[in-house]
């Protein structure tokens, strides 16, 4: 749906742009020609209808032009600057809350066009520990939101819902470091989000970003339904070149990289940055109101990501 947005948007765009530039450039010299030339077979001025009737442009070049730098602004801002996006499950809590409404950042990751998505400045990349929304290399017609976990050359290990990374050697380290257990420290069971009963929260210390996740110690692994790489171990993961391996914050209601594998750095479509907006939908099953109308707003959610 959001490629089809872009596209429509690029169309109109360009459609009024052609309109606004030939009447800036020709229709309107022409229509002040015309109102020269009757000026000049008058006697005496013309009757402000007249002159209107020659000056004003058509309705449909009217609303053209009208409507070009408004949608003009909308296509750069969306294509290249913030998008925004509504969380629309649980899969990120604590993080992000069903009923979130986020601002992406589509510049940190480098301009892309609009429709084909083909980057045309590189500016960054990715850090570990970012929340990032990309096309579900499953189905790209689909944006997912997950945390970046591992980046191009690291090796994650996902045992006992425990997190092991080993991070790529770079060319300047002297050593190559082991893996190691990226620590979870228990939060108080009053300090879960609305929906998250039965399920307990922990600080998980990334190498650089510390962000809270839940975790379900009920719940067994569902190692037997990993994504099985080559010349590895059923819970183990080697992040290839140029992609990426991301999670969701809630371990056990995440169909993230565990299950599917990784995500290629083309299908990035930028860091969420901040929630702008936040509602809730507790609405009780005989009410007569639909269910889409949002019955309280989350004020203390506004403001940045971690």
């Amino acid at each position: 749906m959001a490629v089809y947005f872009s596209i429509f948007l690029v169309v109109i765009t360009l459609i009024t742009g052609i309109v606004w530039l030939a009447d800036k450039f020709y229709l309107a010299p022409q229509r002040q020609l015309k109102l020269a030339n009757a000026e000049e077979q008058c006697d005496g001025e013309l009757e402000p209808e007249a002159i209107a009737s020659l000056i004003e442009p058509s309705a449909p070049v009217d609303t053209a032009v009208q409507i070009f730098p408004v949608i003009a602004f909308v296509l750069i801002l969306r294509s290249f600057i913030y998008e925004p996006f509504q969380i629309p499950s649980g899969s990120m809590m604590p993080t992000l809350l069903d009923g979130d409404f986020i601002l992406v950042n589509k510049f940190n990751y480098g301009l892309r066009d609009p429709v084909a998505r083909n980057k045309f400045v590189e500016i960054g990349l990715p850090e570990r520990g970012d929340v990032v929304v990309f096309k579900y290399p499953v189905d790209p017609n689909v944006d997912y939101i997950k945390r970046v976990i591992g980046l191009p050359g690291d090796r994650i290990i996902y045992r006992n819902k425990s997190l092991y990374i080993k991070q790529v050697c770079k060319p300047e380290d002297k050593a190559c470091s082991d893996f190691e257990q990226v620590v979870h420290t228990y939060r108080p069971e009053d300090s879960t989000p609305d929906g998250s009963y039965g399920l307990t929260r922990y600080t998980s210390e990334m190498p650089n970003k510390t962000h809270d996740i839940l975790i379900n110690n009920s719940v067994l692994p569902r190692t037997q339904h990993y994504f099985q790489q080559a010349s590895t171990q059923r819970d183990e993961f080697v992040v290839p070149e140029g992609q990426y391996f991301v999670m969701g914050d809630n371990r056990d209601n995440s169909l993230d990289g565990r299950f599917w594998g990784f995500v290629p750095e083309e299908n990035l479509v930028g860091e969420a940055v901040a929630i702008w907006m936040s509602f809730t939908f507790d609405r009780p099953e005989d009410s007569i109101l639909p269910g889409w109308i949002p019955t309280s707003i989350r004020f203390e959610r506004l403001g940045g990501i971690n």
